[in-house]
């Protein structure tokens, strides 16, 4: 088994994550708690079980990566060492926790201010995302530079799967936009339910704080391969690939098929969702064995996979 591991991003959550979790695993309750400990409130009560902070950036974005990472930990006593990590934007920092480059601490406390800064960036500068499905996107990219050269704030954000890509902007230039894709085919467009044009400059504010956030932190080389899906490849420069993602792109689509093409073979995805998993079946095709955990039966399923898994090595 070459194992890649998928962290969710923002928009997997949902009340009351991970409680059964936190209910039954020793493991996953010592580092929801010590995540609690580190940001100053109860998870579990602040987060997890309020219908209103749950869909809050500044809340949102530490609960995942506290319950991603309490899911890693609490299967780490039966899985092998990864040969691989990719997370959706905000799961880049689970992944890069998970491979050492930087200490769940260290992971929390920037996440803490980072998820503060993008919510204040977002309810100063309201957006609308879209996504558009078709497997031109070439298409929607050329659509989306005319506006662009007219003026228009309205830019591509995520490139989620090879037919899925995520629009972003100001409401009205993304409903112009929409239109302009309608008229040159595109039939299916879903809105998301996001308060912010998350992976657009519409978030420039957040990047520069977060620039002066990162000024003196350090990262460690990482102990097994991170994909950056702001670069569809593997890590390099840690600190400035994390600077340029809050307002550049996501490839995860590109990414998770480096990792996969690097001979990874089965994947597991630790999260409130199994989103990542669905898009991994569009990117890579069925051959590729797929996981998730995301409640107590899915732990379950998958640690006695983990372990039939060393009993035939």
């Amino acid at each position: 088994m070459k194992l890649g591991l998928l962290m969710s991003g923002q928009g997997a959550q949902q009340v009351g994550m991970g409680a059964d979790l936190y209910a039954s695993l020793p493991k996953y309750q010592e580092t929801i708690d010590h995540a609690s400990e580190l940001l100053g409130y109860d998870v579990m009560t602040t987060i997890v079980n309020s219908e209103d902070n749950i869909k809050q950036t500044k809340y949102t974005q530490p609960a995942i990566l506290a319950m991603s990472m309490g899911i890693y930990n609490a299967l780490s006593d039966v899985m092998p060492e990864p040969a691989g990590a990719l997370g959706l934007s905000l799961g880049e920092y689970s992944a890069l926790t998970a491979a050492g480059s930087m200490t769940f601490e260290q992971g929390m406390a920037i996440i803490k201010d980072r998820g503060a800064y993008m919510q204040a960036a977002g309810d100063a500068n309201p957006g609308k995302m879209v996504a558009v499905m078709t497997d031109d996107q070439d298409l929607v990219v050329a659509t989306l530079e005319k506006l662009q050269a007219t003026g228009k704030r309205v830019y591509p954000a995520n490139f989620n799967t090879f037919n899925q890509l995520v629009i972003g902007g100001i409401e009205a230039d993304v409903d112009e936009a929409m239109a302009a894709l309608t008229e040159a085919g595109v039939s299916r467009m879903v809105e998301l339910p996001v308060s912010g044009a998350f992976h657009t400059p519409l978030l420039q504010t957040a990047a520069d704080q977060l620039a002066d956030r990162l000024t003196d932190e350090t990262f460690s080389a990482p102990t097994f391969a991170v994909y950056s899906n702001t670069m569809g490849q593997k890590f390099d420069d840690v600190k400035a690939t994390l600077l340029k993602q809050i307002t550049s792109p996501t490839y995860f689509a590109q990414a998770l098929q480096a990792m996969v093409d690097d001979g990874v073979d089965t994947l597991i995805e630790f999260g409130p969702s199994d989103t990542l998993m669905k898009f991994a079946k569009k990117i890579v095709g069925k051959d590729i064995k797929r996981y998730c955990v995301k409640d107590l039966a899915s732990f379950n399923e998958v640690r006695d996979m983990l372990i039939a898994a060393q009993e035939t090595v």
